[in-house]
């Protein structure tokens, strides 16, 4: 009775450990990526702002959003710009003027994008910092580095890019891509959008 058991437990193993084991190889690894563009625009540091207060033009005017985030205004101060929408900034400021005036009116426009950036390094024709006004994907991005040099590794390529964990620190993460993967439609990852400050790195 024992022998048999044995039997039938080691032929269970037989069977299932190639199973798990090609499971394993068939699942492919997630990686926050977007192949759409954002239908809505995110502020962040360097984009110049016209934030105007009906009827009060001591308030309005022109304000650039500094590298920590914030922008600072008359009466209220420092208010937190970055990963908002202009609308979203708008609603937080008035909300913040409740405290001196009622029922304030406020509006925001992007005069200028310049947060949108990323940089390429490595077997590329001109490596550096690209800042766009449009959202691009990698292979744009490797395009206006004017492309790859005959030595480059078109397989290899990893896009670096700053992340935050479940508790809001900061890291880094390598996001793999394959050129040929790409260009045939094939393979888990496709020609995905740049977050502002990733660096595309190709060996």
């Amino acid at each position: 009775m024992l022998k048999q058991r044995r039997r039938v437990i080691s032929l269970l193993c037989c069977l299932l450990f190639p199973l798990l084991a090609l499971w394993g190889c068939s699942t492919p690894n997630t990686f926050p990526v977007q192949y759409i563009p954002p239908v809505e625009f995110f502020l962040g540091p360097e984009d110049v702002l016209e934030v105007t207060v009906w009827k009060n033009a001591d308030l309005s005017g022109e304000v650039i959003i500094r590298p920590d985030g914030y922008i600072s205004m008359p009466l209220v101060g420092d208010v937190l710009a970055a990963d908002l929408t202009a609308d979203k900034l708008a609603d937080r400021i008035a909300y913040r003027l409740n405290e001196f005036m009622t029922t304030p009116n406020v509006s925001v426009q992007v005069k200028e994008v310049n947060s949108y950036f990323f940089y390429v390094l490595g077997e590329v024709t001109r490596p550096g910092k690209y800042q766009v006004k449009s959202y691009a994907t990698v292979l744009q991005g490797v395009s206006l580095a004017g492309g790859f040099t005959p030595f480059a590794s078109k397989n290899q390529i990893q896009v670096i890019r700053p992340n935050k964990d479940g508790i809001g620190k900061e890291q880094q993460i390598r996001i793999p891509l394959k050129y040929d993967n790409v260009v045939s439609g094939k393979g888990p990852l496709g020609d995905f959008i740049l977050h502002p400050g990733d660096t595309i790195v190709v060996p």
